[in-house]
């Protein structure tokens, strides 16, 4: 699928600009040329430097940036993201949207780097998941690799993910797999697949299902449950856990060898980092 970037950007200024920015159209001669800094007033990981750069394009193509940090890189408070050199009423229409978009993937960034740092010391990589917000997926998304995490499914069309609610909608585990495989089959579809298992006795049954899967998911398992499932699985694919892991408990849950740990909590329980437009 083909994210239009451009378009969602468009949109957001449309929702923000709507008739015209009458604030800054009322007191600013539009022959008026200024500068502007992008300060960073909190401790963390950027991120959105090059959404920025768009949005200050599609504004006002006369309007001259100057990069000075790229996203995924450490920033600390007054450090200067970037300058912006042109027409003032511009500036002004941009800045909002900047903000509102560089604050928000900062922050999911920021929290992706603090997961990463607790399980660096394993082999396991931090997912993010589908607990995005609607129409801003593609940023949430790009943020967390900033943050040097990894996506998992983009959608509902990359990847054929069957959760306990298709278990439990098609008739159990055998039927899902089995009527998941022969669609396969029948559309001549290449798509990775994976299953959530719930407990031990769900995950036995996959394994003796006679289909093979790509990854199992393994949800709200203990750290020690976790470990007997690792050995069962013994290696057939690839192991997801998932389901109440917060930063007090990654690390214990990456020391037991699973591939991948997800985590809604990237992109639905992070802070905005502060970072302000300043004319100077």
């Amino acid at each position: 699928m083909q994210i239009n970037i451009e378009a969602l950007i468009k949109q957001a200024l449309s929702e923000d600009i709507g008739e015209g920015d009458h604030t800054s159209l009322a007191c600013i001669d539009p022959q008026t040329k200024s500068q502007a800094k992008l300060l960073v007033k909190e401790t963390g990981i950027l991120s959105g430097v090059e959404i920025a750069l768009l949005i200050f394009n599609i504004v006002d193509s006369n309007l001259k940036v100057n990069q000075m940090i790229a996203s995924g890189a450490p920033i600390t408070k007054g450090d200067i993201v970037l300058t912006v050199e042109g027409s003032a009423q511009s500036i002004l229409k941009a800045e909002r949207l900047v903000l509102n978009m560089m604050q928000r993937m900062s922050g999911i960034a920021s929290i992706t780097a603090r997961y990463c740092s607790l399980i660096a010391h394993t082999n396991c990589k931090l997912l993010d998941t589908r607990k995005t917000t609607p129409n801003f997926r593609y940023f949430e998304k790009l943020a967390v690799v900033h943050g040097g995490g990894h996506n998992h499914r983009f959608g509902l069309y990359d990847m054929i993910m069957i959760k306990d609610n298709h278990i439990d909608y098609a008739g159990g585990i055998h039927n899902a797999l089995k009527k998941t495989f022969d669609y396969i089959a029948n559309k001549q579809l290449s798509l990775q697949v994976e299953i959530e298992t719930r407990n031990l006795d769900e995950l036995k049954q996959v394994l003796e299902s006679g289909f093979s899967v790509n990854r199992i998911m393994l949800d709200n398992y203990t750290p020690a449950q976790l470990k007997e499932a690792i050995q069962l699985i013994a290696g057939v694919c690839e192991t997801e856990a998932s389901g109440g892991i917060d930063e007090s408990s990654i690390a214990a849950y990456a020391e037991t060898g699973v591939d991948f740990i997800s985590t809604g909590a990237l992109t639905h329980s992070y802070k905005s980092l502060d970072l302000s437009l300043k004319a100077y």
